[in-house]
């Protein structure tokens, strides 16, 4: 696979997923594999991604295999509320929390967030540089005024901002994300709410793209925020909003500053009413 030119992170999933089916029945015998495929308790995109890692191998191997009949079901992804994203970052550690806010107004992945580094922070305008993975486009986002005094709040031990460059960059990440899920699970128990605990990075990057579809009903301009080459990539978020159920907080500003502060977290100038300026944001 790295002759082939696969990024190392798919390499390295992949042989994770391979070892997991050893540790449970003959990786060698085809039909063993087969017949665990079909007793076990995962879902059909999951075993159709597991069959494509099985038919990689058992060709290395030169192994004949058949292989089976699954395909990925398409679900729309999870879109939580912006209370519920705003309630998880407030009760995270700071890493976790600023990590998790630069997620929500940039829509970037991860593995994009977890490679930045601080020369990639413009503080000028209040900017972050984004280096793509997935062969995506590289994109320059903004930030709130907040976010840039969260990231200058962590330690500059590194090059990188969230990373220890002297650890596997796929292994600390992967104890990163388990110890943002065990926050993660502890705020949804103290707030007695489920949905919660179905927040995940990725989810971030989706309710970015359709907040943001929300408010410009521009695809293009969602499939530059997030750096996709296809625009059908982007056209999910399309399916994830409903233009007839509009509903909006609105807020007013009496100066400039408060003015500005709206903005940042997202609200649209209105119209001006007895000397103050009004705001709206769909909820």
């Amino acid at each position: 696979m790295n002759k082939q030119g696969y990024r190392h992170s798919t390499v390295h999933y992949c042989v994770q997923a391979l070892k997991s089916i050893a540790r449970q029945t003959n990786l060698l015998d085809p039909e063993s594999v087969k017949t665990f495929l079909a007793s076990t308790d995962v879902s059909e995109a999951r075993k159709a991604k597991l069959v494509e890692d099985l038919a990689r191998f058992y060709s290395w191997k030169h192994v004949q295999f058949d292989k089976p009949n699954y395909r990925r079901i398409e679900r729309l992804p999870f879109v939580p509320l912006e209370s519920e994203i705003d309630q998880l970052i407030s009760a995270a550690g700071r890493k976790t929390g600023t990590f998790l806010q630069l997620l929500k107004e940039t829509g970037m992945r991860a593995g994009e967030a977890w490679n930045l580094k601080w020369i990639d922070l413009d503080p000028e305008k209040d900017a972050v540089n984004i280096a793509p993975e997935k062969n995506s486009n590289p994109r320059q986002s903004r930030i709130s005024t907040r976010l840039m005094a969260m990231l200058n709040r962590l330690p500059r031990r590194y090059e990188y901002v969230f990373r220890n460059p002297r650890i596997d960059p796929l292994r600390s990440m992967e104890v990163f994300r388990r110890s943002a899920a065990r926050q993660r699970k502890r705020t949804s128990e103290r707030l007695q709410n489920p949905r919660i605990r179905n927040i995940t990075f990725k989810t971030l990057r989706h309710w970015k793209a359709t907040s943001e579809y929300h408010r410009t009903r521009d695809i293009l301009h969602v499939m530059s925020i997030l750096g996709h080459k296809n625009i059908r990539n982007t056209l999910v978020y399309t399916h994830l909003v409903d233009f007839h159920s509009d509903d909006y907080i609105c807020k007013v500003a009496k100066t400039a500053s408060e003015a500005r502060t709206l903005v940042e977290d997202g609200f649209d100038y209105v119209t001006d009413a007895e000397g103050l300026k009004l705001f709206r944001k769909r909820k």
